[in-house]
């Protein structure tokens, strides 16, 4: 369904992004966009967005900017920095579908503020499938006006979630699912490892996970798709995934919550992404316990 035209502007149109982004060009939205990496830019561009030079220059053109960027530190650069959104004259919101964590999340808003632009705290979980799809969760955190005033925009990547009224309440419930999902990868890796060790087909072994009360989203998606046809392209980064863990247990500690099991997870995405790299696939995490094991988790022909 075509919404009313309204021009935004989107930050960050990588696989995530760009994805978004194409999905609001098919809602009828006029886009201004900017992507360090320009050749990210070009199709967006094809299908009629704008490419602005910086985010100082998008935010002097549109007054709601959407972000969706790897990391918290760039994230912050590129809101409160010399040539960051912050520096332009016009933009009065920002959307954040950033995984940044609610600390930065809230410095950010705060140094927004200062010049009179508030931040939707507003993360997304679904990967790039979803982005696609427009199947995302969307939980977004700020003022219930502003949400209400934005929902229409956020509808567009997905089903959305009112989380609550202050920055940092998205973020919060973004590394929650993050943590289970890192966890759900992890712990499949190891178990259906042991079972190839002990002589079982994988294939058989997800099958019967997925028929009982062991299923997850690793059993039910991840590894049918990238695991056992050995693709590992699933496409979300080892690095992220990591980056994601250590930011829930950052938080975690920060507010006194002791996770005995999130602490281990940690561990083993830590070593994924020494190992395997941060560009790796996340899926590829399985290769470690492989090694470990002597064996390979591939579907029989």
């Amino acid at each position: 369904m075509t919404i009313m035209a309204e021009h935004l502007g989107f930050i960050g149109v990588g696989r995530m992004g760009g994805s978004m982004a194409g999905r609001l060009i098919d809602a009828g939205r006029k886009l201004t966009i900017f992507d360090t990496n320009r050749a990210a830019m070009a199709p967006l561009v094809a299908r009629g967005a704008v490419a602005a030079a910086s985010a100082r220059e998008l935010a002097a053109a549109v007054e709601t900017v959407i972000v969706s960027l790897p990391t918290p530190d760039i994230v912050g650069e590129v809101a409160l920095g010399a040539n960051g959104i912050a520096a332009g004259n016009r933009v009065k919101t920002v959307i954040d579908l950033s995984t940044t964590g609610p600390r930065m999340t809230q410095a950010i808003a705060a140094g927004l503020k200062a010049k009179g632009i508030a931040l939707v705290d507003s993360p997304v979980s679904g990967g790039v499938s979803g982005a696609q799809k427009g199947t995302l969760a969307v939980m977004v955190a700020c003022e219930r006006p502003l949400f209400e005033r934005l929902e229409p925009i956020l509808k567009v990547f997905g089903k959305v979630f009112y989380i609550g009224a202050r920055p940092g309440m998205g973020q919060t419930m973004k590394l929650a699912n993050n943590l289970l999902s890192a966890t759900a990868m992890a712990i499949s890796s190891e178990a259906i490892v042991m079972g190839v060790k002990a002589g079982l087909d994988p294939q058989v072994m997800v099958d019967v996970i997925n028929s009982g009360s062991g299923r997850n989203t690793a059993t039910q998606d991840k590894f049918p798709r990238s695991v056992l046809p050995r693709s590992f392209d699933y496409g979300f980064a080892t690095g992220l995934m990591y980056k994601d863990v250590k930011l829930c247990l950052e938080e975690a500690e920060a507010l006194g919550v002791q996770m005995w099991v999130g602490a281990a997870v940690r561990q083993l995405w830590q070593f994924a992404n020494s190992e395997l790299g941060p560009a790796s696939d996340f899926t590829a995490i399985v290769k470690c316990i492989e090694a470990w094991a002597g064996v390979e988790v591939k579907a029989r022909a």
